[in-house]
């Protein structure tokens, strides 16, 4: 028996509308990257993109568990000297939820090629509006994406 290689004609793409209202960041984050990786697929291959476009919406609603909003904070720098800037979480959500979201989510992905396409299939917006109707995204509910971890 051959291993079979999914080409890019076996993979179908579906896309799909995640409402982040109510939902903890980390575990949003995690199974928004494992449909974007497209591991629940039968054809799921380690280095072929195989994943499907996730819409995010109320990116500006999600919850934090702890005290992570006031504590966690956001590093970057300007490569001057004395050119480190922290930013607060708290800060960040109420400038750009849709960033938050998005960068938890990229982390999760892999740091190559093939997480830079994943992550050219996530959609991230703020509020409950996004101009995707046209690919008619199905409404996906996150309690139903099991991650399985390796054992």
């Amino acid at each position: 028996m051959k291993t079979f290689i999914p080409r890019e004609d076996d993979v179908q793409r579906r896309w799909y509308v995640v409402d982040a209202d109510g939902e903890v960041l980390g575990r949003l984050a995690s199974k928004v990257a494992y449909i974007l990786k497209g591991k629940g697929k039968p054809i799921w291959c380690p280095h072929i993109d195989v994943g499907d476009h996730v819409v995010v919406i109320n990116a500006e609603k999600i919850l934090l568990t702890g005290r992570k909003r006031e504590k966690k904070t956001y590093f970057r720098h300007t490569l001057y000297p004395g050119g480190a800037h922290f930013i607060a979480l708290s800060t960040r959500m109420k400038s750009e939820p849709d960033r938050v979201v998005e960068e938890s989510i990229r982390r999760m992905l892999p740091r190559n090629r093939l997480g830079r396409a994943m992550v050219r299939k996530l959609k991230v917006y703020a509020g409950p509006e996004h101009p995707h109707e046209a690919q008619r995204p199905e409404a996906l509910d996150l309690g139903r994406v099991l991650v399985h971890t390796p054992v």
